[in-house]
């Protein structure tokens, strides 16, 4: 089910009445989520159930025996055995073709025939997010920063908790899992803010993501419309590389954004996934601003006990190139994903060279009114790097995003079609950049911490609803991009 369709817009105040009716029952509201979060992620294919239902099951059991017994080789069995189970079932869904097609294509490379073929299996979506929350249960369990939790209603709730189960952001159990056990009272100030949030989330992926889509679709290509970059001049690539670039964020994070603010309507507190990332001053500083979730999930499960930045400058690099790779690696099986991550590391390595991979963490972009020269250059060059990268991330191929850039750099920047530079849509991002640069000390621009009319602040709430009503597509409901993964 979809976000922005409307058999949500039926189910959300469905499930919303039914959770406060039953105040102050635990249990059944547990239940309640539960059966909800089935249903929201059976709308899509019922059949997938089995998976969640399956890496539900087997985490709840594996995470007790963990917890039951002191033998540390048992508890690293179970722990091992947690582990190959998830990315077993990841690896079979998401990458067993990817497999298949490379091994093809060496085997035929060779002038052998390859009698194998792929099996086009279907890619449960949002995969990739429930079996890292699953993860991060057990291992945590096994380090001892949590016990196990008893009550599988309630384990089940936080495994398939619907406004964040299909594109995140990334819980920790010992974050999400705690507030199904406590009591709740409904708090109005944080049920309005969560719609506030959910507002901003909604204008972020209709009015901006889904407007820069049907551009970045005509110069990008798709599988259905192919394009011939030789075709486009550099600018317009250019414009399609930044367009992507507010497309994927206005998108990933609008999602963010709504999955939180649904969540508050439930009494829930999910995590921060973005931080304004394009206002970075350098790579290091954009990967601790975007997709926080799963760069910490990274950071935490992987990095870290990979070494993390001790050791000698060579081990730091390897650890580096090891989290970006795999990172790519996570969003999809493809080598563009892969060549995305890789690039980010060789962006990344030069800063941990310098050790100044921390250097931005003070506050000088939330203190000042308006950037220095200084930062404003840092975060034109971030952003320039970060909209080249993505070129990888959406092309199709690696051939397609090496030609796309080598397109970029020819020195033919007069558009011939300046349908390519909409004045609506330009305006739109600008105002989008100007409004979130100024609420950037704020969790969402609707929070209105500056005193503020009440007249005023509700006839902007009603601005942006007619905005986004008069912008929606009611014939057909646009995926998040983050569906896939």
């Amino acid at each position: 089910m979809l976000f922005n369709s409307a058999p949500f817009f039926v189910f959300l105040p469905i499930v919303f009445a039914l959770f406060w009716a039953l105040k102050n029952q635990l249990k059944w509201q547990n239940l309640l989520i539960l059966i909800a979060s089935y249903v929201f992620y059976g709308w899509w294919d019922w059949r997938f159930l089995i998976l969640i239902v399956i890496s539900t099951i087997n985490d709840y059991f594996l995470g007790n025996a963990i917890h039951k017994t002191e033998n540390q080789k048992k508890r690293k069995l179970y722990l091992i055995l947690s582990i190959i189970s998830n990315l077993g079932i990841l690896g079979w869904f998401k990458y067993c073709d990817f497999f298949i097609e490379n091994a093809i294509q060496l085997i035929e490379s060779i002038g052998l025939q390859a009698n194998i073929s792929t099996l086009e299996i279907a890619i449960p979506v949002g995969i990739s997010f429930y079996t890292f929350q699953t993860m991060s249960y057990t291992i945590d369990i096994y380090r001892k920063k949590m016990n196990a939790e008893k009550d599988v209603i309630a384990f089940g709730a936080f495994v398939a908790f619907f406004p964040q189960l299909v594109a995140g952001p990334i819980e920790r159990a010992t974050n999400l899992l705690p507030q199904f056990n406590k009591k709740k009272s409904f708090d109005f100030a944080i049920a309005i803010d969560g719609l506030k949030q959910a507002l901003w989330g909604f204008f972020k992926k209709i009015v901006i993501a889904d407007h820069c889509a049907i551009y970045v679709d005509k110069i990008f290509g798709t599988p259905d419309f192919p394009v011939e970059y030789a075709e486009l001049p550099g600018s317009v690539l250019l414009m399609g590389s930044i367009y992507f670039a507010f497309q994927i964020y206005a998108d990933f994070s609008g999602y963010s954004d709504i999955a939180i603010g649904t969540a508050k309507l439930f009494g829930f507190n999910l995590m921060r996934n973005f931080n304004f990332p394009y206002f970075s001053r350098d790579i290091a500083e954009f990967w601790r601003r975007w997709h926080i979730s799963l760069s910490t999930w990274f950071r935490d499960y992987l990095y870290i006990p990979l070494g993390g930045s001790r050791g000698n400058k060579w081990k730091q690099f390897r650890n580096v190139m090891v989290i970006f790779v795999v990172s790519g690696f996570w969003h999809g099986a493809n080598w563009t994903f892969i060549a995305w991550g890789a690039l980010n590391a060789v962006y990344f390595l030069p800063l941990l060279f310098l050790n100044l991979n921390r250097k931005n963490l003070d506050n000088e972009i939330s203190n000042s009114l308006l950037p220095s020269l200084k930062v404003m250059l840092s975060i034109l060059i971030t952003f320039i790097l970060t909209c080249l990268a993505w070129v990888f991330f959406r092309s199709a191929s690696i051939g397609d995003a090496f030609v796309y850039l080598s397109e970029i750099f020819k020195l033919d920047f007069i558009p011939d079609n300046l349908y390519y530079l909409h004045p609506l849509l330009i305006s739109q991002l600008a105002f989008f950049i100007a409004l979130e640069w100024w609420n950037r000390n704020n969790t969402h621009p609707f929070e209105f911490k500056r005193k503020c009319h009440k007249s005023i602040r509700w006839s902007i709430y009603y601005a942006f609803i007619i905005i986004i009503l008069f912008s929606a597509n009611y014939h057909e409901s646009s995926d998040f991009i983050y569906f896939q993964f």
